[in-house]
């Protein structure tokens, strides 16, 4: 049977139990094609909302069956084309499953369904005195942000999506429902299927309910901006404060061109187009202001022409305006252009080098593309404007790659958080070589060997 026709058939058998939670209208099937990203949209076939884990079994049993393709969708806030249906086939959106299941205060942890928000999430656990710490941006899925490894600007503190996660419940493409793990905070007990799951960007599996590590509110939090007259005092200032072993919750990058987009697209007057280091300090309050104070002082050895700081919840939210609206005020720059994010990481001591390179090829490219990223964990982006005209795409896409080309010869990565999905499949050879590759197509193949989970996406070919 030809994908066509499998596709066809998987239809009308999910019809019979889903009814209208499947559709085939076609903007419904627009909103499916794409994340935020530039990549070209693609429809699939047939949108399924699932409300159940029992929904996404019976969903992929049948695909499996049949050899139709799937491609499980949370929020659509990825950025390297992961849900893009190249191949058609059916979308199975999660975004219904909102539940949060059990919250465990005294062990720190809870349980919720993959379409829970972690907006919504902290909105729930904020009177208990909890937070859920990974931050990427926008109003990702706890689902979505297991499958692409998300991480964001916590990272430093509390670490990645992989470090805050106990256990999945994850639907395979059989459609038996696994447990990878239990709520205990380690276990010497078999394979580590939890790991293998997260970031497998839908290529494996549907994650359907997630088993989170949750953390205390601090008790204060104080934030720091230092502006510098040259980027990479910026960013040497940053190794400076991590190597001094201060506890540093937050350390976000913006060059002087995404300054002036900010400044101009929050109302931020009152700060200078200089590239700017934001430091964010929480913990006891005694704590927190020794470690503003040396903060403070390594900043004005570093060369910081502005120092400010803030104390105030209120303040903070000022300050943190800049970086949090980056994106915003970057496609205010040019209204125009479809932006492209970047994503390359390096080993801190090699931060320097890697945003000088790329620094260098942004001006050699003539594209505007500010420069921005969690630097206390060696990750920074590029937002590449792309402008509408016949070779635009191009030119993004030969910057973006020399850029991580940059990031490769100095021991890093070429996602530190964004994944693979269609944007970073050429350099997965580079990162792993032809052995690694062989050793994922191999777990591919064992869990999926009919191919039908989110074809096109990892490997090139």
């Amino acid at each position: 049977m030809g994908q066509g026709a499998a596709v066809e058939a998987a239809i009308g058998r999910l019809c019979e139990r889903m009814g209208d939670r499947l559709s085939r209208n076609a903007s419904v099937r627009e909103t499916h094609s794409h994340g935020e990203d530039a990549y070209p949209r693609q429809l699939a076939d047939a949108v399924l909302f699932c409300e159940s884990t029992d929904d996404v079994a019976f969903a992929l049993w049948i695909c499996s069956e049949l050899g139709a393709a799937v491609i499980p969708f949370g929020a659509g806030t990825s950025l390297e084309g992961h849900i893009t249906p190249v191949q058609g086939g059916i979308v199975l959106d999660l975004s219904r499953m909102q539940r949060v299941l059990a919250v465990n205060a005294a062990d720190m942890d809870c349980r919720v369904e993959a379409g829970v928000t972690r907006q919504r999430l902290n909105q729930e656990l904020r009177d208990q005195g909890l937070f859920f710490s990974v931050d990427p941006g926008g109003e990702a899925t706890i689902g979505g942000m297991c499958a692409t490894r998300a991480s964001g600007t916590n990272t430093i503190r509390y670490g990645t999506i992989r470090d805050n996660v106990l256990s999945l419940q994850v639907v395979t493409p059989s459609g038996a429902i696994v447990e990878t793990g239990r709520r205990v905070r380690k276990s010497a007990m078999g394979y580590d299927l939890t790991s293998l799951f997260i970031g497998s960007e839908g290529t494996l599996g549907v994650v359907t309910e997630v088993q989170l590590k949750l953390h205390g509110i601090p008790e204060t939090s104080e934030v720091v901006l230092c502006q510098f007259d040259r980027l990479n005092d910026a960013v040497d200032c940053v190794l400076m404060i991590l190597q001094q072993g201060l506890i540093v919750a937050r350390a976000e990058l913006l060059d002087e061109v995404q300054m002036a987009a900010s400044i101009a697209y929050s109302g931020l007057q009152d700060l200078s187009c200089l590239a700017t280091i934001i430091f964010e300090f929480s913990g006891s309050i005694a704590m927190t202001q020794e470690s503003v104070a040396v903060a403070r002082a390594i900043a004005a050895e570093a060369g910081a022409t502005v120092v400010r700081h803030s104390k105030s919840a209120a303040d903070n939210a000022v300050l943190w305006k800049a970086r949090h609206h980056a994106l915003w005020a970057a496609k205010a720059l040019r209204p125009d252009h479809q932006p492209m994010i970047t994503d390359a990481i390096v080993p801190i001591s090699n931060l320097p080098a890697a945003v000088a390179a790329a620094r260098n090829e942004v001006e050699a490219s003539g594209l505007t593309a500010p420069i921005l990223g969690h630097v206390g964990d060696g990750n920074f982006h590029t937002i590449i404007l792309v402008p509408p005209v016949s070779d635009g795409w191009l030119r993004a896409r030969r910057l973006d790659e020399a850029i991580v080309h940059h990031a490769l010869g100095l021991g890093g990565s070429a996602s530190g958080e964004h994944g693979v999905g269609l944007g970073k499949r050429e350099f997965l050879v580079q990162q792993f070589g032809a052995s690694g590759i062989d050793l994922m197509r191999s777990l591919k193949t064992g869990l999926d060997p009919k191919g039908i989970m989110n074809p096109g996406k990892l490997f090139l070919n």
